[in-house]
């Protein structure tokens, strides 16, 4: 049933669609069906002032193409936004986390434009991303904003599914046991400095690949949200 829902949801916001954002819906996205080794997705991050959407701003995005199961790095892409005039906050204390100053914001690319290049990279593939309100929030809140329509697109969620396995082994998780770098390190991946939405998408990328060696999934349905 959410299945249905989400595609009528999808087509509405097809017809209301302006600009990249109405091309980005022309192309058909990879359906539960697919064979994992060959499903195309996109692993995303954002990073951001905050963790509201429409209060706090959208800094920069990064993203890296999964081809089945080989990471294309020639495909990578990171892009910093430009704030908006009257933008409020500004990056203040979030600096610390993420490392972007004002002075970076100020050279930024337009909000649209940032937004194009990602819609671009997207076009025809599931998005990937741990932890999805934050990009399906921000992201969201960035095409209603410029574009008049929300974004609906087929979505994976490391963080999910990570919790998902570790609830069947009875294993509950507390605190920060599903953050980015805790998860990478229970399957013996490298650690990454945290916060650069580019290397973050990496790590993502990195760490659905070795979800799926450790699970049982042969399509991509059991691991949409």
């Amino acid at each position: 049933m959410a299945g249905i829902f989400d595609r009528l949801r999808g087509k509405r916001h097809a017809r209301q669609a302006h600009g990249p954002l109405a091309e980005f819906y022309t192309h058909p996205h990879p359906d539960a069906a697919t064979p994992l080794h060959s499903a195309p997705l996109l692993a995303v991050d954002v990073e951001t002032t905050g963790l509201h959407p429409g209060r706090d701003q959208l800094l920069s995005i990064g993203w890296v193409p999964v081809n089945g199961l080989t990471i294309d790095l020639s495909g990578a892409g990171h892009v910093i936004l430009q704030g908006a005039a009257d933008a409020e906050p500004a990056v203040g204390h979030s600096a610390t986390i993420h490392g972007l100053t004002d002075t970076d914001i100020a050279g930024g690319v337009p909000a649209a434009d940032a937004l194009a290049q990602l819609l671009t990279a997207l076009q025809g593939r599931a998005m990937l991303v741990h932890y999805a309100a934050m990009e399906h929030g921000f992201l969201g809140h960035a095409c209603r904003t410029h574009f008049h329509a929300d974004l609906t697109v087929p979505t994976v969620d490391t963080f999910a599914l990570e919790r998902r396995h570790m609830e069947r082994m009875a294993t509950y998780p507390r605190g920060e046991d599903l953050r980015l770098p805790r998860v990478r390190a229970r399957y013996r991946l490298p650690h990454y400095r945290s916060h650069h939405a580019l290397t973050d998408a990496l790590a993502c990328a990195e760490l659905y690949l070795a979800l799926v060696a450790h699970g049982k999934a042969t399509t991509l349905g059991p691991l949409l949200l």
